[in-house]
């Protein structure tokens, strides 16, 4: 048998970096985001041979292992598939297993879409339909979210866990002691449609370390830096702007909701923003984009541009030689799908 999963990126829409601690837990943070129907997959196939083996086919990797009950983490490429098995083995089967992990991802790491949480929950995805683990959607959300910034002290924040659970459009709220409350948005069909029509996804062929970016965020926070928690405040506020905007299907304001916003970003730490993205940004406002937003913590990835009307036309024509690519999308409605097949 191969037990098979996958859990769909996300667009963080607003609010990202107030569901980072100590943020949440000083103040409360709110998210809106959106999962698109780009994918992280995990595939794993049971193995009698008392070996483990974790599989990258993208790159080529192959990792091979002794099956026993914890394997070492060593700060390399398989460090999450090692911690996630550690975790399942410790809380739910209490003995080595023996199979074969294969993992792929239809976005570069890196890229700000939460590509890592994502294929997290991926993976704990596969491991659940295998062992039938008991786990509903803010289970397996938390138990990632435990693995990626406990387990394995990765710097980060809570939602793309919980995006790649439960799918589609979510409004989310951070509170002290890990609580985390998800509020699932019903959005029509058209508005759907029309927000991914508008929202332009453009991909700038960099990746960055969203850990380093993050973290001199939380010291911010930490040394009480008013300028940097004002502009948290103001991101945070700019959820809830974004959220009636679409509830409403006032979209024509989403630009301009998202251009006040990228002052605050950049006010959040430094490395958010660079001078590419900057001229990105200034190319796409005047070719006719109302606003946009760095994807994912900044500094590399995705930006996503509000285009209203057939401005993306020429938003899209003027982005041709700034060495990007545009990623088309649809958004989706699920989360994480586990099934089964023979092999």
């Amino acid at each position: 048998m191969i037990f098979r999963s996958k859990a769909p990126f996300r667009l963080g829409l607003a609010g990202g970096g107030t569901d980072v601690s100590p943020y949440s837990d000083l103040y409360g943070g709110c998210i809106l985001n959106a999962t698109i129907n780009l994918y992280a997959y995990a595939n794993i196939e049971p193995r009698n041979d008392n070996k483990i083996v974790f599989r990258i086919p993208q790159t080529n990797e192959e990792y091979i292992y002794d099956s026993v009950c914890e394997l070492p983490i060593t700060n390399d490429k398989t460090d999450m598939m090692k911690g996630i098995y550690n975790r399942v083995v410790k809380d739910f089967v209490n003995k080595p297993l023996s199979f074969t992990l294969t993992c792929a991802l239809e976005v570069p790491f890196g890229s700000g879409l939460g590509t890592s949480s994502t294929l997290a929950v991926a993976i704990l995805g596969a491991y659940a339909e295998w062992l039938t683990l008991p786990l509903g959607d803010y289970d397996l959300a938390y138990l990632a979210y435990l693995i990626e910034r406990i387990d394995l002290k990765q710097a980060g924040g809570k939602q793309d866990q919980y995006a790649a659970a439960f799918g589609g459009f979510n409004f989310m709220e951070f509170y002290a002691n890990d609580k985390v409350i998800v509020n699932p948005l019903r959005i029509h069909n058209e508005v759907m449609n029309e927000l991914s029509n508008n929202l332009l996804l453009y991909y700038t062929n960099s990746s960055r370390n969203s850990g380093n970016i993050i973290e001199l965020q939380q010291k911010n926070v930490k040394a009480k830096k008013e300028k940097s928690i004002e502009a948290m405040h103001q991101i945070k506020n700019q959820a809830y702007e974004l959220k009636e905007a679409i509830l409403k299907y006032n979209l024509n304001q989403i630009g301009e909701i998202l251009h006040k916003g990228w002052t605050y970003k950049r006010d959040m730490a430094e490395g958010i923003s660079t001078p590419f993205f900057e001229e990105l940004y200034e190319t796409a406002y005047n070719a006719g984009a109302t606003g946009g937003k760095i994807s994912g913590a900044g500094g590399g990835g995705f930006v996503f541009f509000y285009c209203p009307g057939n401005t993306k036309f020429e938003v899209i024509k003027a982005l041709e030689n700034l060495g990007g690519k545009i990623q088309r999308y649809n958004f989706t409605k699920k989360g994480l799908e586990t099934w089964h097949t023979k092999q």
